[in-house]
């Protein structure tokens, strides 16, 4: 599966294009992240990831309607693909399949 890992980042963008259900473009990715997790990353960062994960087939894009808030442009959005949540459910059962594994420490 080369080229279809998914990093640490590109899971929880990923993640957050789901959530967003078909509304997801960079700026809601970006705020969504920050409400979620408390991290702040740039807008370029999240465009970079969502070209990755569409050249990989976890997501699509498609071209929204014209908005007047911008100024009569449209906004790129982005909706999870099969892959992308086939992608999803093997992290998440590779996370538990490990977790499941853990040792309960005591320190």
């Amino acid at each position: 599966m080369k080229g279809t890992h998914l990093g640490e980042f590109e899971e929880l963008v990923l993640l957050t294009v789901g959530i967003l259900n078909g509304e997801a473009y960079g700026i809601s990715v970006m705020d969504e992240i920050a409400t979620h997790t408390g991290r702040k990353v740039s807008v370029s960062t999240i465009h970079t990831t969502l070209n990755r994960l569409e050249q990989k087939g976890f997501i699509e894009s498609y071209t929204g309607g014209a908005s007047p808030t911008r100024g009569g442009r449209r906004k790129r959005l982005y909706k999870i693909t099969l892959a992308g949540q086939r992608a999803l459910e093997h992290v998440r059962n590779q996370r538990n399949n490990l977790w499941n594994l853990m040792p309960k420490l005591s320190f």
